[in-house]
């Protein structure tokens, strides 16, 4: 039965090493994903988007060499190296910074539709880490380009984690995500998906760098 789920962005800039420098709103993003990770269990199932489906064991571990540092991390103690895409390497430093003992990572196709994902979501159980950015279009120096439609796709976004809505999250159009560059579409309607009676909880929201993030907690009533 599901407990507890958490909902985190994963940008590399998370992990210190990979950060520019001291910046006061990354320690605040990082800090509350830290934070929220911290009150899920000892085993984690951690849901996040990729080009196409595959289960990650916890017996696995990786570098964040693909982004500038030879960084390592694993997905329990003393998994075995192998080249993990980013939100696995994500959860893993995530993992190591709760203290929790292990994280399996499911990564679902970006194209699932949100009939698919409620399904699959129906299936978890277990605490869950949801990895997610927001759009990637907030503001002039945006990553990918500012549009006038993003604070008003992440708003609702950040409405719908408040107040845990899974309606809202199996809402977003498939398409508006993609065009505003929000990869958390997916994993935010598996999470939805899940059903039941959740009590949520905003602990951040905000586009420091052009990208939206969100951290939210559910917890199952």
């Amino acid at each position: 039965m599901i407990r507890r789920a958490v909902v985190v962005p994963h940008p590399p800039l998370l992990v210190p090493g990979l950060s520019p420098g001291p910046d006061p709103e990354l320690a605040t993003l990082r800090e509350a994903c830290v934070s929220a990770a911290g009150r899920l269990g000892p085993v984690w199932t951690a849901i996040g988007a990729d080009a196409q489906d595959q289960v990650i064991g916890p017996d696995a571990a990786g570098s964040f060499r693909g982004y500038g540092v030879d960084e390592q991390v694993a997905l329990s103690a003393g998994g075995t190296p192998r080249v993990l895409p980013l939100p696995a390497l994500i959860a893993g430093w995530l993992r190591e910074q709760a203290g929790a003992e292990s994280v399996e990572t499911r990564l679902v196709a970006r194209g699932t539709t949100a009939a698919e994902c409620a399904r699959l979501g129906s299936e978890l159980t277990g605490d869950l880490l949801i990895l997610g950015d927001g759009s990637n279009r907030h503001g002039p120096r945006s990553p990918g380009s500012e549009d006038e439609r993003a604070p008003a796709f992440d708003d609702a976004v950040a409405k719908a984690l408040a107040k845990a809505d899974t309606q809202a999250l199996l809402d977003i159009d498939p398409g508006l995500a993609d065009e505003l560059g929000a990869g958390g579409r997916v994993p935010w309607q598996v999470l939805a998906g899940t059903g039941g009676n959740w009590h949520g909880e905003l602990l951040y929201s905000a586009a420091p760098f052009g990208v939206m993030y969100h951290v939210a907690v559910w917890e199952f009533e």
